[in-house]
């Protein structure tokens, strides 16, 4: 009974533990890793239809509408790898990169923007996303300062 009760400590100890959390916490990273894959490749199919519609089937005075769509588009594939990049760079390094996660976010706002329809947009709004550009503008220097230090 006493080296059932040591066999049952040490499978509990916090050290084991702790692997069995780093272990879940890579293959539950290798799925994500998987599944951007999936969804980076599906946008590009869709992107692509898109542009060949868009050829094929141009409609009249909307050309500039669709130029914001083509890059709303383009700048949702280059999220999907900036997220990936920071699945891999976890896989790599156990560590969560900041700076990624900061470039995505600007990435992010920046589509927001481009593909902003001014008419129907209150300043509000405007206002949130120049505080968010600023907010992330400032915390990625001070992130980039502290790494060339």
């Amino acid at each position: 009974m006493k080296k059932l009760i040591k066999k049952f400590l040490a499978v509990t100890s916090d050290n084991n533990f702790i692997h069995t959390i780093e272990i879940i916490e890579v293959i539950v990273a290798k799925l994500l890793s998987l599944l951007m894959l999936v969804v980076i490749f599906v946008t590009l199919v869709d992107l692509g239809k898109f542009i060949i519609a868009e050829i094929i089937y141009p409609q009249k005075g909307s050309f500039s509408y669709t130029l914001f769509q083509i890059f709303g588009l383009f700048l949702n594939v280059l999220i999907a790898l900036e997220i990936l990049e920071n699945i891999t760079g976890y896989l790599r390094k156990h560590v969560l990169q900041v700076e990624l996660v900061i470039v995505t976010s600007l990435i992010a706002i920046a589509r927001k923007i481009i593909i902003l329809d001014l008419k129907v947009t209150e300043g509000i709004e405007i206002i949130g996303l120049g505080i968010a550009i600023l907010a992330l503008s400032i915390s990625y220097l001070i992130i980039r300062s502290s790494h060339s230090k």
